[in-house]
């Protein structure tokens, strides 16, 4: 089946998107990251260093020839940072590709959407394939679509709290009503989430904390790797509908 993920005229092999945050090293990410299958590598651009090639860098261990290298403006509280990380990334010669973080709470890390839409739309118009990370409001999917937004990235629960999707119901609702690529980004524990969010009709996940978190980080990227194969299946078969009484799994008709 021709099923290829298109967002912003680049083409993704994998719907299984991994972060690099968290591992002990970067011998474990790189070991993690080829487990999993992805082709997509997503990086803090504040906190990990892929631009000194002077000093140890990821780029070392993750080949961006092989892999795209999606940088992240993670850590940025302001709309002010997170456009000046953008632009460096860019600068740097990493990628027109950038997933946009205004977080708005410390505690929470919650996103700040109101600063969030002002810096989808200023990078937009400056070039850049904007893949927000946002909350799960239809509303604000919407508009973040409208702005420019190249695709939406709606957490799927609070970053590393493993939750899974608290609220398939409004994922749901953002897939019926926006018409670019939806990501779950944010609250994936384990392999079954996984599944559930591709089961939904997302169109990808990104993973980190549930992976670089397992006991075993190397065969939870493999778990996920399946998960994600299975669910996106799952999916495009389509699933039985849900009754509260018994059908014969063998037909009644011609039955003495």
């Amino acid at each position: 089946m021709n099923d290829e993920l298109v967002i912003g005229g680049t083409t993704f092999r994998s719907r299984l998107w991994v972060g690099t945050g968290k591992y002990r090293d970067f011998e474990e990410t790189r070991r993690a990251v080829e487990a999993s299958g992805t082709d997509v590598v997503t990086v803090a651009v504040r906190r990990v260093n892929i631009i000194d090639r002077k000093s140890e860098n990821l780029l070392d261990y993750i080949d961006p020839l092989r892999y795209k290298i999606l940088p992240n403006t993670a850590g940025c509280y302001t709309v002010e940072d997170a456009l000046r990380y953008a632009r460096l990334a860019r600068e740097a010669g990493i990628s027109d590709l950038i997933k946009l973080e205004v977080i708005g709470d410390e505690r929470t890390l919650f996103p700040d959407v109101v600063g969030l839409l002002e810096a989808t739309e200023i990078l937009a118009k400056e070039g850049f394939v904007v893949l927000p990370y946002t909350n799960d409001d239809p509303v604000m999917a919407r508009r973040l679509e409208d702005a420019g937004a190249a695709a939406v990235m709606p957490l799927g629960a609070p970053i590393g709290s493993g939750l899974g999707v608290r609220n398939p119901y409004n994922i749901r609702i953002i897939l019926e009503m926006v018409k670019v690529p939806v990501i779950i980004d944010a609250g994936v524990g384990t392999a079954s989430d996984a599944t559930v969010a591709m089961e939904l009709g997302c169109d990808a996940v990104l993973i980190n904390t549930g992976i670089a978190g397992a006991k075993d980080p190397i065969a939870m990227a493999a778990a996920m790797k399946h998960a994600v194969t299975a669910g996106r299946l799952a999916y495009r078969a389509g699933r039985i509908p849900k009754k509260l009484y018994a059908t014969a799994s063998s037909p009644l008709e011609g039955m003495l």
